[in-house]
């Protein structure tokens, strides 16, 4: 089937603009239909697998469906944890009761700062964009002030067969500190789409963990982290993506007045037939800017993981500090991992590093734990765990509760 005829077919498929966000669903069809898929030829998507994206909008969208089955229990929460299970197709989005601390955004503050993150960090033309703004009806807009004192977890199930999408506003007050958890998770033939953004004011502190989570056949997801950094704010970007048929995570990145911190530590974990990507983008727009990326994958089976890394430091971010490393195991003779780090500096008063390595489980370090009596098994599992704690043990304490090492080292057995 021609991409021209699957764009249309799945924007037929739609209801009628609607909702909170009528004008983002005009301006997300109009784009797609300017724009159309994209091909192996634009270097963005060169190496993705095209039919599976064309699968993802094969798939009906979930906006008059009624309920959501998933057969997933989840874990209990963490004690100093608020949790918000997001079922897309409900008002739940809207009707959510918060916890003291976090207020929902009034629709002049929702008029105000929606698009003004997603611009600055260009992804507004994106595919990926364009498909939440198409079909996303509701938006959860939260604004977290100074007094709060717990974390926030939000889990977000799919549903079996079809299409959700879903979009998340988050503003950190000055001075704001927040553990904030995202959990997604797949179901049979079922596909996610996530727009996420985020704006940290001055000296805001935010610790984000993302788990995703595809663990059924025929899973897919696409997902677009657009982040503002002000003066003086942290963040940290954990994330993991593993069990999904197709996968294609894109975390931007902006500190838009310099002297801010960015930590990323990323871990992508594919088998079988699976494709995961992740397409980053941080981009300095001041001085005195810091950023400490690190990028893993382990790839098993047939299996495709792809990082593309790129890092923008303009004339005007003088005394900028960032490191890139991304580090990958292969687990077998036909898994392939595509690593391409980007550096782009005008500014000539710069620290900035980059490097990219593939590998196998290293002879020496297995050898060791075989001669101390533990079998391969039990030693190829140690390595990859130490492999992953690298990444996993910087979530916010309420991701232990999803064990995820131990997911896993059990999946890549089997």
């Amino acid at each position: 089937m021609k991409q021209s005829t699957i764009c249309q077919e799945w924007l037929n498929s739609l209801p009628p603009a609607q909702g909170c966000l009528k004008k983002e669903q005009s301006i997300g069809r109009e784009l797609i239909i300017e724009k159309g898929l994209p091909t192996n030829k634009d270097e963005a998507w060169r190496l993705c697998n095209l039919n599976r994206l064309n699968s993802f909008l094969s798939l009906p969208t979930t906006l008059n469906t009624e309920h959501i089955t998933s057969k997933l229990i989840f874990p209990e929460k963490d004690e100093n944890s608020e949790r918000i299970i997001i079922q897309p197709n409900k008002n739940q989005m809207l009707n959510i009761s918060l916890p003291s601390g976090i207020e929902k955004l009034t629709e002049i503050e929702i008029d105000y700062h929606l698009g003004t993150i997603v611009k600055p960090t260009h992804v507004n033309n994106d595919l990926s964009v364009s498909i939440n703004q198409a079909s996303s009806s509701k938006l959860l807009a939260l604004k977290v002030k100074r007094n709060f004192n717990k974390s926030l977890e939000i889990v977000i199930p799919s549903i079996k067969g079809k299409l959700i999408s879903t979009r998340v506003f988050l503003l950190l007050e000055d001075g704001a500190k927040l553990d904030l958890l995202q959990v997604f998770l797949g179901n049979i033939n079922s596909a996610q789409n996530h727009l996420i953004e985020i704006k940290l004011e001055s000296e805001a502190d935010l610790t984000h963990g993302l788990i995703s989570l595809g663990e059924e056949k025929g899973a897919s997801s696409i997902c677009t982290l657009a982040v503002a950094q002000s003066e003086r704010s942290k963040y940290s970007l954990n994330s993991i993506h593993h069990g999904w048929d197709y996968a294609r995570f894109e975390p931007r990145i902006i500190q838009t007045k310099g002297e801010a911190s960015t930590i990323i530590k990323n871990l992508q974990v594919s088998k079988s037939k699976e494709q995961i990507a992740t397409h980053s983008l941080i981009r300095f727009e001041g001085p005195n800017g810091k950023l400490d990326q690190l990028q893993k994958a382990v790839a098993s089976g047939y299996s495709h993981c792809i990082f593309n890394g790129s890092i923008e430091v303009p004339q005007i971010a003088q005394k900028t500090e960032a490191a890139q490393l991304s580090r990958n195991l292969i687990l077998s003779k036909r898994a392939r991992i595509d690593a391409k780090p980007e550096l782009e500096i005008v500014a000539d008063d710069v620290r900035c590093t980059h490097g990219a390595t593939v590998s196998q489980l290293q002879d020496e370090e297995l050898f060791y734990l075989l001669s101390r009596g533990i079998d391969n098994e039990h030693a190829n599992s140690l390595l990859l765990k130490g492999y992953y704690d690298e990444v996993i043990s910087n979530f916010p304490k309420s991701a232990e509760k999803w064990n995820l090492i131990e997911k896993l080292i059990q999946e890549i057995k089997q």
